[in-house]
């Protein structure tokens, strides 16, 4: 049964672990108890490094800090080798008549004409080995050094714990600190100008002037209609600046209830209306030094634009129920699909704020002003979303293309995305047709693609087969008409009647 004594000093010890998150600190603490509870002229506690297998003194008391940096041991060397090698507690009642006591922290010359037991203990769990703890201690006898080992090796049981869960918690840290700096390096390269897809003379347009302000700290306007891509390019300005490393703050105006907007983008005391348990950062504070993007602009509340404003001009705003100036250097780049110029006019967004926000103006063209850039988007959506469904699908036929380029694209981008991850789901052959593009690209009055008459569907899917079986086959009749399973007469016969002539597939 554990004296009182040996009680409260393992109560120390755990209250000494459970203090302090730092390894150094927590273990100087629990050998400042060990020294002061057993009488220790030394106390030492090695650890291994997990890397090198090498064991280095972690703490000590009674040594110098040039020896403690100095001072290393391999697996099976000396005494505190040997312990942390073979898992097993060891005993020197006196440290002058033990030859494997290699004394390299230089113990021996300070102890001359004194004599001293030496306990050396693993700190191991279950079969898990992390180092060793070891004490000096004036020599009393056999019965004193047999209690010293005891409690040694619960206190090191203890320790084993503490500097387990922190090793992990460390490594952890270490994974999460590299998977953050794997993401951050995949938006960057996702959001590279070269991933805007696009060659059309308005896209270059709008690619170059990204390039020449991303640099600047200038305010930009991005204006397009919904599903152009407006939060592409924004993201595309933050991690080509040099914000990059920096928060990028994301606020959907159009979302946000008009009385909660101001709570949200600037922040409010504890107090400041019901339900305000508690004081909260906004989206300004959080994105300090970094960018905040403002997304449907004009959607933002008539009070909520005072004090956007006010950050624009003097760079501070104050919480919702605040008094304190809050200072914050953000860059703002806000969006917008409405016409802010009408909306100025008739009184619903300040005109002091529009004209501050307007200072770079980035116009992003609708789809059906580059239609040009629909096959490289098709192109681009095909690849990403055949390998997400994983689909062995090639390409878009020519037919589905043509009826893309005539559809008028109303939701743009976005609607063309749609439209491309659709059709690979539902294909399950080597390529996107027609009919697998939806309804309203087959149907509309303005793209014309919908056949009159069941003849007609059949002759328009009989060129498209045949279309194919020509690119398929370089232009060589024979080989097509095998791939269709026809005869050469009649493949001959139904390519004059659909007016395709095969020398222009070669």
């Amino acid at each position: 049964m554990k004296s009182f004594k040996e009680v409260s000093l393992l109560y120390e010890i755990s209250e000494a672990l459970n203090q302090h998150m730092d390894m150094k600190k927590s273990l100087f603490k629990v050998l400042s108890v060990l020294s002061d509870s057993l009488n220790l002229v030394r106390g030492i506690i090695f650890l291994i490094n997990s890397e090198s297998g090498e064991i280095r003194i972690e703490i000590a008391h009674g040594i110098s800090k040039e020896t403690i940096s100095k001072v290393k041991y391999l697996p099976g060397e000396g005494i505190v080798g040997q312990v942390i090698q073979t898992g097993k507690p060891a005993v020197v009642p006196q440290i002058s008549k033990e030859p494997l006591f290699l004394d390299k922290t230089g113990s021996r010359d300070l102890d001359r004409g004194r004599e001293y037991s030496f306990i050396c203990v693993p700190i191991k769990k279950d079969n898990h080995i992390v180092g060793a703890i070891s004490a000096d201690r004036p020599f009393e006898g056999k019965i004193s050094l047999e209690k010293g080992e005891k409690l040694l090796s619960v206190v090191a049981a203890m320790v084993a714990n503490h500097v387990i869960n922190i090793e992990k918690i460390r490594v952890e840290k270490e994974q999460l600190k590299t998977e953050n700096i794997r993401l951050k390096s995949q938006l960057e390269n996702r959001y590279r100008f070269d991933n805007i897809i696009g060659n059309s003379n308005k896209m270059r347009e709008v690619l170059q002037m990204i390039s020449q302000v991303s640099s600047s700290p200038a305010t930009v306007l991005i204006r397009g209609e919904s599903g152009t891509g407006k939060e592409l390019v924004a993201n595309s300005l933050h991690f080509n600046s040099n914000r990059n490393k920096k928060p990028f703050i994301k606020i959907n105006c159009a979302a946000i209830p008009e009385n909660l907007i101001e709570s949200e983008v600037f922040g409010h005391e504890k107090g400041a209306f019901t339900g305000a348990s508690h004081s909260k950062q906004g989206k300004f504070e959080m994105a300090d030094r970094g960018t905040i993007f403002l997304d449907e602009i004009g959607n933002m509340a008539f009070a909520a634009q005072v004090k956007l404003l006010r950050v624009l001009q003097e760079k501070e705003f104050e919480r919702v129920g605040g008094y304190k100036p809050i200072k914050s250097d953000v860059r703002i780049i806000a969006a917008t699909n409405a016409n802010l110029e009408e909306m100025v006019k008739h009184g619903k967004f300040r005109d002091d704020l529009y004209f501050r926000l307007n200072v770079f103006p980035i116009y992003i063209p609708s789809l059906r002003m580059r239609k040009t850039d629909i096959i490289l988007l098709a192109d681009h959506f095909l690849e990403k979303y055949r390998k997400i469904h994983q689909k062995n699908i090639k390409r878009v036929t020519t037919p589905a293309i043509d009826m893309m380029m005539e559809y008028h694209w109303p939701g743009n981008v976005r609607e063309l995305e749609n439209c491309i991850e659709r059709a690979v789901i539902l294909c399950n052959e080597g390529a996107v047709h027609s009919y697998h593009l939806p309804s309203t690209l087959q149907t509309g009055i303005k793209s014309k693609t919908l056949p009159s008459s069941l003849e007609n569907a059949v002759a328009h899917l009989e060129k498209e087969i045949i279309m194919d079986s020509l690119k398929n086959s370089s232009g060589n009749i024979k080989k097509a008409a095998n791939l269709i399973g026809i005869t050469i007469r009649k493949f001959s016969y139904k390519a004059r009647k659909y007016d395709i002539n095969y020398k222009h597939y070669r």
